[in-house]
């Protein structure tokens, strides 16, 4: 709680207008992005695309201008949708920084305020707590027990202590509070700040890249080159038996455009980029690409409880004092009572006194709003019960301590209040009041406060104990001792409706949901219980429990464990390297500046959006802007969607170019005419290879994608079959494309006619396979055509230009096509269709008998 004072009030919304517009916003000169320009013509800048328009260009000075000018137009259509692709990524992944942008809290207009931090100007009043980022250059007005990391400026990694005072009250943009609360005036923002004069920090950061994308990048370059040897040893057959040198080189070079999938790994990025964006839709924040990949294989999920599980809307239900337990529904309070007091003093709720709705004018943590609701229900009475006193000191709440103290000046008198942990308060007490009397703290009262608290906490009521003292006032650790015990307040958070069906997805999808929580094992394991997270109390472990165990035992014993209660961060971290031993691939959520370490630790670490701290954001591969668990679900969902996608339009464009290669490799093996000119190889890369593959990376899952078992971490990108779906599909079109041209020879078609009847095999087989690609477990009779409308509308296009390049006279003439008649017209769709029925009812079968 910020003291009144006449600085406390903060900036008005009209002088923080003046002085952005006087000072400019708090934000570091970024480096240059790549512009529009430069990322087309980077799609130019590859060895093959260069060799093709040098191919080209001598094809034409030949006086085949014709063929030139159509390759030319083809590679410039594919540097456009190249450049649509990388366009589009760099716009999302900028949106998401932006997004990722740390908030500060300041107080504006006399009310507490979060702003994103490029908004705080010369003269803020910023208030610091343990894991905020200091936002700009300021002085510390206020500081209680302030230790800030400037390690990012100086290289030292002691915390620096802070004080109200010259020579040690000076806060620095980008470091951070470890421990204390402060009020920062703020004197320096953006370039003017120290971290401005070193420069921004993400402009030193490189991207990261996704491993799925090293390895398809890897992948590439074998693939690269096993190409270039085909198209090197097709070139060569052709040249042997008495073709052009000039023509087999272009038809080379044509191919090998046709066969290299240079836009596996910029798909892939897409891909990644539109499922973020689409998990933002759904609250979760991925702040690092490579967390999508890593989503998908969660085998645990260990939770917090409060807002994350529970609802965050804490109501005192229950008080223990005076030896008996107080229902707030029914019976009513002494007023002002010391537990009242200690409860309300020892809070660091923030109030808005102009505010009528006391609902709307508390700000601060749920169960502290909750401690003053349950005395107050009018804002003006709660302003005239705190109108006269003054904290003079205080010991912020540490999740270590588990408790928090202050201390009041009231009527010239100063008393200490402390609240927290009940085992905690209880050990720090030697005396009770009960009923006005102060009695020595026996053994045996201490056994009936526990007994009244486990009582509380059995009914999944949250505990909070408050004590005090009159005497021995020290503005030091020292502080908490010789207490006099007071009473307990239950508070019920109710959990989130949506978290039951989230954790029975979970378990239907082979992930593990754990509780994580500060709450008593009592109040965390009834909770757990209605969530169905854990069905007996011996799936609980307490931190003390963790305590006396070593790290082997707690790898053991964590298989069986579904709540860990009264944990503290150290914990954690030993909770997650646990589950990591059992070979679980883990997701961890946070939000205190503690948490950071296990959140780093674990694979996937979740900040809480409302509730995090910038150092557990940072540390965190995501956010989540609504602090739920089903978030984190759906996340999961989303990752494991994306990761099938990516499957999906590998399976689809390798199997697809092998397709071609082979065609053209079985051809020149046999002694067969080209069944494809250049021309037509370049068209069937630019209507298969394109639109058809992006839809794919936009596909609806399979409806049981949430009920299969997670996959493996190391599990590589070809595995479960892959390799040899990819393998068989391609050799079949590139026989059946084989098979068509030679049906056509036999026919006596003429060489156009008989290349005509390759070509439309050969995209029509790709057109039909695009549709097997939707799924490895289902048959397309299983999968609504119309759920994935834009791959339909992909198929449409891609036809459109097959009958283009055939029935309009100027087109066929430029890609030597014919228009087919009906029979022939059979011929291509028995050679591309049939193989297809053939899969699609297999997989029915297959999937109706496995039923």
């Amino acid at each position: 709680m910020i003291q009144e004072k006449e600085y406390s009030h903060g900036l008005t919304t009209k002088e923080v207008k003046k002085r952005q517009d006087t000072y400019g916003l708090n934000e570091i000169s970024h480096k240059k992005k790549k512009s529009p320009l430069f990322i087309f013509l980077s799609q130019f800048n590859d060895l093959i695309v260069w060799i093709l328009i040098g191919a080209t260009i001598i094809s034409g000075l030949m006086g085949d201008s014709a063929d030139a000018i159509t390759i030319l137009i083809i590679v410039f259509v594919n540097a456009i949708m190249g450049f649509v692709q990388e366009f589009r990524t760099e716009k999302s992944l900028e949106a998401l920084k932006e997004l990722a942008a740390p908030t500060c809290k300041v107080i504006r207009d006399d009310v507490l305020k979060v702003i994103n931090s490029i908004e705080v100007t010369i003269g803020d009043l910023v208030v610091l707590e343990a894991g905020d980022r200091i936002p700009a250059d300021g002085t510390f007005i206020e500081a209680s027990s302030v230790m800030v990391d400037e390690s990012l400026l100086t290289g030292e990694s002691v915390g620096v202590s802070k004080e109200a005072k010259k020579g040690k009250n000076l806060g620095f943009m980008g470091t951070t509070v470890l421990k204390g609360k402060g009020l920062l005036l703020v004197d320096s923002i953006g370039m003017k700040t120290e971290m401005g004069k070193i420069a921004n920090l993400l402009d030193n950061i490189e991207e990261e890249k996704s491993p799925l994308r090293e390895r398809l990048d890897s992948l590439g370059k074998v693939l690269v080159g096993l190409c270039l040897i085909i198209c090197a040893i097709v070139t060569v057959l052709g040249i042997i038996r008495g073709n052009e040198i000039g023509d087999m080189f272009l038809l080379g070079v044509s191919l090998a455009v046709a066969a290299i999938p240079e836009g596996l790994a910029a798909i892939v990025t897409v891909a990644l980029a539109l499922g973020v964006s689409r998990m933002l839709k759904k609250n979760a924040l991925v702040r690092k690409l490579p967390a999508v990949e890593t989503l998908g294989c969660t085998s645990v999920i260990c939770s917090d409880k409060t807002g994350t599980l529970t609802q965050n809307k804490m109501t005192v239900k229950e008080i223990y004092m005076n030896g008996r337990i107080y229902d707030l529904e029914k019976d009513e309070l002494k007023n002002h009572s010391m537990l009242m007091k200690a409860l309300i003093y020892c809070n660091d709720c923030n109030y808005d006194f102009n505010v009528k709705n006391i609902d709307k004018a508390l700000y601060g943590d749920p169960t502290e709003t909750a401690l003053i609701k349950a005395f107050f229900n009018d804002i003006k009475k709660l302003k005239d019960f705190l109108s006269n006193i003054i904290r003079v000191y205080d010991i912020p709440f540490d999740s270590t301590r588990k408790m928090m103290s202050v201390v009041i000046k009231e009527a010239g008198k100063e008393i200490c209040y402390v609240k927290g942990a009940p085992e905690r308060i209880l050990e720090k007490c030697t005396h009770i009041l009960e009923n006005g009397t102060i009695k020595p703290l026996t053994i045996q009262k201490r056994k009936q406060v526990l007994s009244y608290m486990d009582s509380m906490s059995n009914r999944a009521l949250r505990c909070l104990a408050a004590a005090y003292k009159e005497k021995n006032i020290v503005h030091n650790e020292e502080l908490e001792k010789d207490l006099i015990f007071l009473g307990i307040a239950g508070s019920m958070d109710p959990p989130r409706p949506e978290v039951k069906d989230a954790v029975l997805k979970c378990k239907l999808a082979g992930i593990q949901p754990v509780m994580i929580t500060g709450d008593h094992k009592n109040t965390a394991l009834a909770i757990a219980k209605s969530i169905n997270i854990c069905n007996t109390d011996n799936q609980a472990i307490t931190g003390e429990e963790i305590e006396r165990i070593s790290d082997e035992e707690l790898t053991k014993k964590v298989k069986d464990i579904r709540v860990f209660a009264r944990v503290s961060p150290n914990h954690k971290l030993r909770i997650v390297r646990a589950f990591k031993k059992n070979n679980n691939i883990v997701a961890m959520t946070g939000d205190g500046v503690n948490d950071a370490p296990a959140i780093k630790e674990a694979d996937i670490g979740v900040a809480m959006g409302i509730s995090g701290t910038d150092v557990t954001k940072e540390a965190a591969s995501m956010v989540l802007m609504d602090d739920n668990f089903a978030t984190i679900v759906s996340a999961v969902e989303e990752g494991r969607i994306i990761y099938d996608n990516i499957r999906k339009f590998i399976r689809y464009l390798l199997s697809c170019n092998l397709g071609e290669v082979l065609t053209m490799f079985l051809a020149s093996l046999f002694y067969l005419p080209n069944p494809l000119t250049p021309i037509q190889i370049l068209f069937v890369n630019l209507a298969t290879d394109g639109l058809p593959a992006i839809a794919l990376g936009v596909d609806p899952p399979d409806k049981d994608i949430m009920r299969q078992a997670p996959r493996e971490k190391g599990e590589g990108i070809f595995a479960r079959g892959l390799w040899s779906k990819i393998t068989v599909r391609g050799v079949l079109i590139g026989v059946c494309t084989l098979l068509a041209f030679i049906i056509g020879r036999f026919s006596r078609f003429d060489l156009a006619t008989c290349r005509t009847l390759a070509l439309c095999t050969l995209v029509m087989s790709q057109l039909f396979h695009v549709f097997e690609c939707r799924s490895e477990r289902h048959s397309i009779f299983e999968i609504k055509l119309f759920t994935n409308p834009y791959l339909v509308g992909a198929v449409m296009i891609s036809m459109i230009m097959v009958a283009c390049i055939l029935y309009i006279p100027f087109l066929a003439r430029v890609f030597d096509t014919v228009a087919l008649n009906l029979a022939q017209w059979g011929i291509v769709l028995f050679f591309s269709g049939t193989i297809f029925l053939v899969n699609s009812t297999y997989l029915l079968i297959r999937s109706k008998t496995k039923r």
